[in-house]
C-alpha cells in the first residue's frame, strides 16, 4: 500500500515517566517469552482430556507432519487408527505433578455456569470423518436451495456437488496422489467453493493463498507447502509467472471472473475486467488450463471419492501478515469438523431470540481464503443450508451496499473496520435491518463505540468471538442472548478449555492477566514441517499458546488486553494498544486509529498514535486533550501522526507491524 501523506506532532502532555501516584494501576514486570518445551520433534495434538500422550516420531507418508500418534484425543472425536498407537513414554499417560499443581485452587471450568441453557458442554461424536462427506450430505439435504451467489449468479447445493465432482475428477486425472497439496489463489468468486470442495473430496489438501501476495510471499508459501497444483484467478497470474519455475507446481488452472456467470454475462464481465478496467496484467504460464476447460474435461470423467479419515490433513492455513514469517497451520478434517459442530451448537442460542429463517442468507464479505470466512461462512453456511452472498471486493463500500440491497440479510460476519466503514455510508444506513438475526465480530477487537453505533442503527448487537488460524478458528464466543456488547471474547465453545498462564506456564487466578492458552478438538496438529515452531506454542498438557494476553473473570468470560508482542512497556508499566485505540476511537473526529510503542531514552517506550481523521479540522492538540481526560499519564500518547489511511491486511486488520517498520 502506498504511503499516505502524514502530519506528525509531538505531544508534550504525559511525556514524563509515570510516578507512583500516576493512576491506580500497579506496574507489572515485563512479560518474557514463554519457556520452550524440551521436546521439539513433532506437533502435539490438542485434547480436551487432562492427560496427554507423548508425540510419536514422524513417519514418512503420514498426512500430518509428525502427527499420527499424537496426544490423547477428546471423547468427542471419532476413533481412528492413530489412537491405537502406544505412547513413546509410559509416564506420558498421566499429568506430571507440577502440571497437576497448576490447577490447584482454580474453579473447575467457571464458564459452564454461564452457558446458554440449550447448549451442552461437549459436542459429542462427529457424524462425519471427512469434510467432503459432510459437504456432500449438505448438498443432498438442501439440493435445490441456493448455496452461493456472486454478481447476481447463484448456484444451488446440487450444482456445487456436481461441479465439485467434475473438478475433482479433473485433478485426479493429473495423477495427483492422496495428500497432494493444491493451492487456491482467488478472491470471493463462485470458483472458490467449487474448487475447495473438489480438492477435499478427492483426498487432497487445500493451501489457501492470499491473491494479493507479492511474488516473494507467494514463492515462500508454494515452496513451504510443496504445492503441486494451483487454481488461480487470471488477475494474479503474473505473480505466479514470476516464481513458478522455483516451485514444485506442475499443474496450473487459470480462472476468470466471468467463468461461472453464464454465457453472455460472463463474456461481458471478462471484457470489462480485462479491457475496460485493465485489472489483468499480461501473463504467460505455458501448459496452463483454463478453469472452464478443466471443468468440461472433468465432467466427462468418473469421479472417485477418496477414502479420507478424520486425522488426514484438510487445510494448510498459513498464519496472516501480523505474525512475521508465515507458517502453515496444519488443520485436520477432524479439527475443522469439530469447529463446525461447536459453532452449530452455539448458534442455537441465537435462534431463541429470532427463529431461524427458512432460507438464511450469510453475507460473505471476508475473503474465503481466510480461516474466519472459510469456517464461519462457507462451511457453517452449508451446514445451515444457507445462501452465501459472495462479495469479491468489500473495500468498494458503495458497490458492497448495492449488493446488500438485493437480499434480506440474516447472518453478517465481519470485523471492526468493515462495520465502521459501513456505518459511515449513507446508503447503508437506509437498509432494512429487520431480518438481521446475527452480527458476528471477529478477526480483531471490536471497539465499543462501533458496536454501540451498529446496534443503534440495526437493532442487532455485535456478538464478538475469538479464534486463530491454529484453532480452525473459533475458540470462544459471547452468548447471542447476552443483549448488549460485552467487550469480552466470551466463553469457551463446547469441548474447549481456556487457561490463563504466566511466562513459566503456571495457571493464574481469575482476574489476573496472562497468556490465553486453548485446548480442544479444533486446535491444529502443528505447523507444517516446523516441529521447532510447534514446540514453542504447544504445551505438554495439550494447550496452544495463543500469544494473546488476557484475563478470565469469575463468570468464565475472557477479556483480551492485547497481543503479547504488541504490548508497550512504559517505565515498567504495561500499556495495551487495544485500550488506547478504543478510547481514541470514541472521539467523534476520529475515523480509524492504531497505537504502537516507539523507543524513548527515558521511559524505554512511549505510545504513538496513527490517526485517520473523520473531521478534517481535528488537531493533535484536541486529541491530546481528549486523551488527557480519558487516560492516565503513562498511557497517553507522546506522538500523534495523521494519515489518510492505515495499512491493513486484505481481511481489514490494521497492521501495527507495518507502522513500526
Amino acid at each position: 500500500m502506498a504511503k499516505a501523506s502524514r502530519t506528525t506532532a509531538p505531544v508534550k502532555a504525559g511525556a514524563k515517566a509515570p510516578s507512583k501516584a500516576a493512576g491506580t494501576a500497579k506496574p507489572k514486570a515485563p512479560v518474557a517469552k514463554a519457556a520452550k518445551p524440551k521436546a521439539a520433534a513433532a506437533p502435539v495434538r490438542a485434547s480436551t482430556k487432562p492427560a496427554a500422550k507423548a508425540p510419536a516420531k514422524a513417519a514418512a507418508g503420514k498426512t500430518a507432519p509428525g502427527r499420527k500418534a499424537g496426544a490423547a484425543k477428546p471423547a468427542a472425536r471419532p476413533a481412528s487408527k492413530a489412537a491405537a498407537a502406544k505412547p513413546a513414554d509410559a509416564t506420558a499417560n498421566r499429568l506430571p505433578k507440577a502440571l497437576t499443581a497448576l490447577a490447584a485452587g482454580l474453579p473447575e471450568k467457571p464458564w459452564l455456569k454461564s452457558y446458554p441453557k440449550n447448549v451442552q458442554a461437549e459436542i459429542g461424536a462427529l457424524p462425519y470423518s471427512s469434510i467432503g462427506d459432510f459437504l456432500v450430505a449438505a448438498c443432498k439435504q438442501f439440493s435445490a436451495q441456493p448455496a452461493f451467489t456472486c454478481m447476481d449468479k447463484s448456484i444451488s447445493y446440487t450444482d456445487v456437488e456436481r461441479l465439485s465432482a467434475a473438478f475433482g475428477a479433473y485433478l485426479q486425472s493429473k495423477g495427483l496422489q492422496k495428500g497432494a497439496r493444491v493451492a487456491l489463489m482467488m478472491p470471493n468468486v463462485l470458483q472458490y467453493p467449487v474448487a475447495m470442495m473438489a480438492i477435499l473430496r478427492a483426498g487432497y489438501v487445500v493451501v489457501n493463498i492470499n491473491p494479493l501476495y507479492t511474488p516473494r510471499e507467494l514463492e515462500h508459501q508454494l515452496k513451504d507447502s510443496g504445492a503441486q497444483a494451483i487454481v488461480i484467478l487470471e488477475n494474479f497470474a503474473n505473480t505466479l509467472q514470476a516464481v513458478i519455475a522455483r516451485t514444485a507446481v506442475k499443474h496450473v488452472v487459470v480462472a476468470a471472473m466471468g467463468d461461472m456467470l453464464g454465457g453472455l454475462k460472463g463474456t461481458i464481465v471478462n471484457f470489462v475486467v480485462r479491457r475496460v478496467k485493465k485489472m489483468v496484467p499480461a501473463w504467460s504460464l505455458p501448459g496452463h488450463v483454463k478453469f472452464n476447460a478443466a471443468m468440461k474435461a472433468g465432467a466427462g470423467l468418473g469421479f472417485r471419492p477418496a477414502k479420507v479419515e478424520a486425522d488426514d490433513v484438510a487445510f494448510l492455513q498459513y498464519t496472516g501478515g501480523t505474525t512475521g514469517v508465515s507458517k502453515g497451520a496444519t488443520l485436520l478434517h477432524s479439527n475443522v469438523l469439530a469447529n463446525v459442530a461447536q459453532n452449530a451448537q452455539w448458534m442455537e442460542d441465537a435462534y431463541t431470540i429470532k427463529p431461524k429463517p427458512a432460507h438464511p442468507n450469510f453475507i460473505c464479505a471476508l475473503p474465503l481464503y481466510h480461516i474466519f470466512a472459510l469456517t464461519v461462512n462457507a462451511l457453517m453456511g452449508m451446514q445451515q443450508g444457507a445462501r452465501n452472498v459472495l462479495i469479491p471486493n468489500p473495500r468498494d463500500i458503495p458497490g458492497f451496499v448495492k449488493e446488500l440491497q438485493k437480499y434480506p440479510v440474516h447472518i453478517f460476519p465481519g470485523l471492526n473496520t468493515l462495520f465502521n466503514a459501513l456505518l459511515n455510508n449513507e446508503d447503508f444506513r437506509k437498509l432494512d435491518f429487520k431480518p438481521l438475526v446475527l452480527t458476528l465480530g471477529g478477526g480483531m477487537a471490536v471497539q465499543k463505540g462501533v458496536a454501540e453505533r451498529w446496534k443503534a442503527l440495526t437493532g442487532c448487537s455485535v456478538t464478538e468471538g475469538y479464534g486463530l488460524s491454529e484453532t480452525s478458528p473459533v475458540a470462544t464466543a459471547n452468548k447471542f442472548t447476552a443483549g448488549d456488547f460485552t467487550g469480552t471474547i466470551g466463553l469457551p465453545l463446547p469441548s474447549t478449555e481456556i487457561a490463563i498462564r504466566d511466562e513459566d506456564g503456571n495457571n493464574l487466578p481469575l482476574g489476573e492477566v496472562g497468556e490465553v492458552c486453548i485446548r480442544g478438538p479444533q486446535v491444529m496438529a502443528g505447523y507444517w514441517n516446523r516441529p521447532d515452531e510447534t514446540a514453542k506454542v504447544m504445551t505438554k498438557d495439550g494447550y496452544f499458546k495463543s500469544g494473546d494476553m488476557g484475563f478470565m473473570d469469575e463468570r468464565g468470560y475472557t477479556k483480551i488486553v492485547d497481543r503479547k508482542k504488541d504490548m508497550i512497556l512504559v517505565s515498567g508499566f504495561n500499556v495495551y494498544p487495544n485500550e488506547l485505540e478504543e478510547v481514541v476511537a470514541m472521539h467523534p473526529g476520529v475515523l480509524e486509529v492504531a497505537a504502537i510503542g516507539v523507543p524513548d531514552e527515558h521511559s524505554g517506550e512511549v505510545p504513538k498514535l496513527f490517526v485517520v481523521r473523520k473531521d478534517p479540522a481535528l488537531t493533535a492538540e484536541a486529541l491530546t486533550a481528549f486523551c488527557r481526560e480519558n487516560l492516565t499519564g503513562y498511557k497517553r500518547p507522546r506522538y500523534i501522526e495523521f494519515r489518510t489511511e492505515l495499512p491493513k491486511t486484505p481481511v481489514g486488520k490494521i497492521l501495527r507491524r507495518a507502522l513500526r517498520e
